[in-house]
């Protein structure tokens, strides 16, 4: 009966079989393919802190739900040495995408350490606006696409100064009516600005005089006052905690950073005069083991929806118009988050924009008059 009862139910259509067979085999033959896609790599050189936090919720982990491939982080405090390191020296872990700061790209891309990157690649508006147009003026470059802005801000602990508070860059100079001590960034930059600047030197005049030695000995003369009473930073993190623990009164720092210490709780009050405009750029090492799945990525992330997603959860301005349209509240807070942006219409009424074409001309000028002026201190 059974065996009658399978001969009678055994389908007879032609080609059945070499379907049936087919059809199992299918899968089978499929699955290397599927693992060996699983099972590939995206490793991002990145800053850490708040700013991975929102690349991870904007970028990476929606990257990996939509292509099952896995994105690991690589850490690291920014500049062209560390990626000459690593091209060069056949590093033990893979990058394959870097963000850097613009000045750096173009630094990197000079020196052939990255690979060329076509705009081609990045996708148009929701409303079909081309890249070039849609992308804030230089942001296409021959090796890198920038894709948010973000400002070297200085803040202050509210509790250092119960009365009269901090507003301006010439207040972070002066210690007789803000005593305490300060904390900037161990390295030539913004403090050469911000030094002029507290003179009272018009903020477009301020890469002229800084390109004569004039300009120089100015700026070193007005650090000069601050001698005794600073301490220096190198990572992102570090003015954030100095002020929360009151080893300092003022930091520069990234306004990201202090904007999230702030709606956590930290008494940390940003002084708007003065940022210091700047980009950060998504790049490909010249030694990418899969560059074209680098570039995937960066077409992903560069994304209209995503660029104003990451800006829900960290205070830097998208790179693109349509992007910065959608910007809204904070994904936690509740916050409008405009008004915290570098880009918001009264920050930029007092923004120094970096010169990027000074700093690569003055780059080895700057570190050595830098280095000397440390020494002489020491």
């Amino acid at each position: 009966m059974i065996c009658a009862a399978r001969k009678m139910n055994r389908p007879e259509a032609p080609g059945f079989w070499p379907a049936l067979v087919l059809a199992l085999l299918l899968p089978a033959l499929a699955a290397p393919a599927a693992a060996a896609a699983d099972d590939r790599t995206l490793t991002v050189v990145t800053w850490g802190g708040a700013y991975e936090a929102s690349q991870e919720t904007a970028y990476f982990r929606p990257f990996e739900a939509k292509t099952g491939i896995d994105v690991e982080t690589v850490r690291y405090d920014g500049g062209v040495d560390a990626l000459r390191r690593h091209v060069t020296g056949n590093g033990a872990t893979q990058w394959d995408v870097i963000d850097m700061i613009r000045a750096d790209a173009r630094a990197a891309c000079d020196a052939g350490l990255l690979a060329p990157l076509d705009p081609g690649i990045l996708a148009p508006a929701p409303d079909g606006t081309p890249p070039a147009k849609d992308f804030l003026p230089g942001a296409l470059g021959d090796c890198a696409v920038t894709q948010l802005v973000f400002a070297t801000v200085i803040a202050y602990n509210d509790k250092a100064f119960p009365g009269v508070k901090p507003r301006t860059v010439a207040d972070f100079f002066d210690l007789e009516k803000f005593p305490g001590d300060r904390a900037l960034r161990k390295a030539p930059v913004g403090l050469f600005e911000w030094a002029l600047m507290s003179y009272g030197v018009p903020r477009q005049q301020l890469y002229d005089l800084l390109s004569t030695d004039r300009g120089l000995r100015l700026a070193f003369r007005r650090l000069d006052r601050l001698r005794g009473h600073l301490e220096w930073w190198t990572g992102g993190a570090e003015p954030v905690e100095m002020l929360k623990s009151g080893e300092v009164v003022m930091a520069s720092g990234y306004n990201g950073r202090f904007f999230n210490a702030r709606i956590e709780g930290a008494p940390i009050t940003v002084i708007w005069d003065g940022q210091l405009l700047d980009y950060n750029a998504w790049a490909v090492p010249k030694n990418a083991d899969d560059a074209d799945l680098a570039r995937r990525f960066i077409r992903f992330a560069t994304r209209t929806g995503n660029m104003a997603k990451q800006a829900r959860h960290i205070s830097y301005g998208p790179a693109r118009k349509s992007a910065r349209k959608r910007v809204g509240l904070h994904a936690e807070k509740g916050i409008p988050m405009r008004p915290h942006l570098p880009t918001a219409p009264r920050h930029l009424e007092r923004a120094i924009r970096r010169d990027h074409d000074w700093y690569t001309r003055t780059k080895a000028l700057r570190h050595r008059r830098f280095e000397a002026w440390l020494d002489e201190g020491s």
